[in-house]
């Protein structure tokens, strides 16, 4: 495993429509597993393909919800890593959250973004078997994020207010 460059903004990878994954060899299993190891060492909680310079469909995800203890202090609950080549979102719920963003290849800045609220997936697991996934709350924003990038979506084209955060609100989001 080896740790990939994550590529910014203005470079034109993160603007184009990336490729249908179709060949399961093992170059696409060291891209997975390279892309886990860079999205952990950013640290992130999720990251496409084209955000390290690659122009395929397939997206890595790691997350948990945090949980308080019986003292009401706020703990971080397990993670549960995902990955998915191919994805698409085949249903969404009509209720939607606007909630803040940030993007490892646009460094700096946040936006509020307006997301569906829960999500439906499908796509390919690592070894090509079809898989399916119903995500809510941040995990379904986390995905949509994610697959938007596949699409040459970043998000402040869905932001409706981008902003460099304050000291105290980057504490808060890691």
């Amino acid at each position: 495993m080896a740790l990939r460059t994550i590529v910014t903004l203005p470079d034109p990878v993160l603007r184009r429509k990336a490729r249908p994954i179709t060949k399961f060899e093992k170059n696409l299993q060291t891209l997975i597993d390279d892309m886990i190891e860079t999205m952990r060492e950013a640290p992130g909680v999720g990251l496409a393909a084209p955000q390290v310079g690659i122009s395929d469909r397939l997206i890595v995800v790691e997350y948990g919800e945090d949980e308080e203890d019986e003292n009401g202090e706020i703990i971080e609950g397990p993670k549960k890593l995902y990955v998915m080549i191919n994805p698409e979102i085949v249903k969404f719920s009509e209720e939607k959250e606007l909630g803040v963003e940030g993007c490892l290849s646009i460094p700096g800045l946040v936006g509020e973004v307006e997301r569906h609220s829960t999500i439906q997936l499908k796509g390919l697991n690592r070894r090509g078997q079809p898989m399916k996934l119903k995500a809510e709350g941040w995990l379904a924003r986390i995905f949509q994020h994610e697959v938007d990038h596949l699409n040459g979506v970043v998000f402040p084209d869905r932001a409706t207010k981008v902003w460099k955060p304050s000291v105290d609100e980057e504490e808060d989001m890691v």
